[in-house]
């Protein structure tokens, strides 16, 4: 098995979820997807292992492999493991400059932003971009905090934070998402946590009041 193969059968499968192409809770089978794919099972069995690893799919025994679902309180657990680093990440920030972030770290968010709002603006072409380059800025903002720790936390939520925004656009369009994403980057130098917190309660009360 080349590992490259397995890489880019786990972007696919990956892009295929978070498009909704799969469903959630549609049976990801070896065979079937070795086929499709020409793919050897092993390739396969190592995709859908990466794929579970990020938590867009699950596994139980005798019940095999399902796109993740990502239910209430998946949702629930998500955001306040957000919740935690990022407020954590934010907290750190402002203990070491307040509201005054230097000029060099605020440019970098406001690449973040820039970025995800030419990805709205081209969301009926590519709108997986959306989702990328909205887990992006939350990254990015994490990684402000100059901790290695937090940064990779942060870096492993990425594609459950892309399938959390994919749900959320079925209830909400992604159209303000940039202008609420600049005014969520100034509120966090004021504010600190509590504009974290505020923030993702918000996004988590759109997603679980809109199904």
């Amino acid at each position: 098995m080349s590992p490259r193969r397995a890489d880019d059968l786990h972007a696919v499968l990956r892009d295929r979820v978070l498009s909704g192409e799969l469903p959630p809770g549609t049976p990801l089978r070896e065979e079937a997807l070795a086929e499709e794919h020409a793919a050897s099972r092993h390739t396969v069995r190592t995709a859908l292992a990466a794929l579970v690893a990020e938590r867009l799919a699950s596994a139980a025994p005798f019940a095999g492999v399902r796109v993740a679902a990502l239910d209430d309180d998946d949702v629930r657990s998500l955001q306040d493991l957000r919740r935690a680093v990022e407020s954590e990440a934010v907290r750190l920030a402002g203990e070491r400059w307040g509201s005054a972030w230097p000029t060099e770290v605020v440019a970098v968010l406001d690449e973040r932003a820039d970025a995800l709002e030419r990805a709205v603006r081209g969301a009926a072409a590519e709108p997986l971009a959306v989702l990328r380059e909205h887990a992006a800025l939350h990254e990015a903002l994490v990684a402000v905090a100059g901790s290695r720790r937090l940064t990779e936390a942060a870096a492993a939520l990425g594609a459950e934070v892309r399938l959390f925004t994919a749900h959320l656009q079925l209830h909400r369009s992604p159209a303000a998402l940039a202008e609420q994403h600049r005014a969520y980057l100034r509120d966090v130098r004021e504010r600190g946590p509590v504009a974290v917190r505020e923030h993702l309660a918000a996004s988590q009360d759109a997603l679980l009041s809109g199904r």
